[in-house]
């Protein structure tokens, strides 16, 4: 089985990546199509060159080795997927044949993680325009997209994953709820500037409080990525 994992920007997805990959039966991939998306957009984003080094630039290629023979010959494979990567150009017939889930997180707390780095996003940076249109597709085939929220996760760790366990057909493992320190064998080349709190960790961090303040210039932001993410926590785990 393949499980493609959907998700923007300061969610939880390096954490869900670290909890697949701390059982024995599933390999896991981080972001298959950066490269692909940096390629195509020109964007500069740190780490750019190693990037594009470091994985296939043609997404058609991506594409056929997301679908190929699982990794080591595992019974599970996890993909990690920003949404955002997913632009016109990068193929998604092959979602098909993969199980389809999406890891969700309320706005303001994904923007207010920008704005502690002094970032500005936009609705296309944090990508739940994409996410909502991605679940649309998927649940128009019939595909039984999962959605499962983050800050769930974070209150309670081992309930959660059981049930998003169960929801996908994948055995419940207590393995999940922890990990060595020090970051994974697959992490991307991208990891040593981005993944330095996850790097640290050994499990999921604790419950979330209330809702963070979202600057002024970025309520724009937060009005405009809401509706999609109250469509999908309608239907959430």
């Amino acid at each position: 089985m393949k499980i493609a994992m959907w998700s923007g920007p300061r969610n939880l997805s390096t954490a869900m990546m670290y909890a697949f990959g701390a059982r024995t039966d599933c390999a896991v991939i981080d972001e298959p199509f950066y490269a692909a998306y940096l390629a195509m957009t020109g964007l500069d984003h740190p780490m750019r060159e190693e990037i594009l080094a470091a994985q296939p630039q043609d997404p058609e290629e991506v594409a056929r080795a997301l679908v190929g023979p699982n990794p080591g010959a595992r019974p599970f494979w996890y993909q990690k997927h920003m949404t955002q990567h997913m632009i016109p150009g990068v193929p998604r017939d092959w979602m098909r044949q993969v199980r389809n889930v999406f890891l969700i997180r309320h706005p303001a707390r994904v923007i207010a993680s920008y704005a502690a780095k002094r970032e500005n996003p936009t609705l296309d940076d944090i990508g739940f325009r994409q996410q909502a249109e991605l679940f649309d597709e998927v649940q128009g085939w019939g595909g039984e997209p999962v959605v499962i929220d983050s800050h769930d996760i974070r209150e309670d760790p081992a309930g959660m994953l059981e049930k998003l366990c169960d929801a996908i057909g994948v055995p419940w493992s207590p393995h999940m709820l922890s990990w060595p320190k020090g970051g994974h064998k697959d992490d991307g080349v991208w990891a040593p500037h981005w993944y330095g709190a996850v790097w640290n960790s050994t499990g999921f961090a604790g419950p979330e409080g209330p809702l963070p303040e979202v600057p002024e210039h970025l309520q724009p932001v937060l009005g405009a990525a809401l509706p999609h993410y109250e469509k999908m926590k309608a239907v959430k785990l």
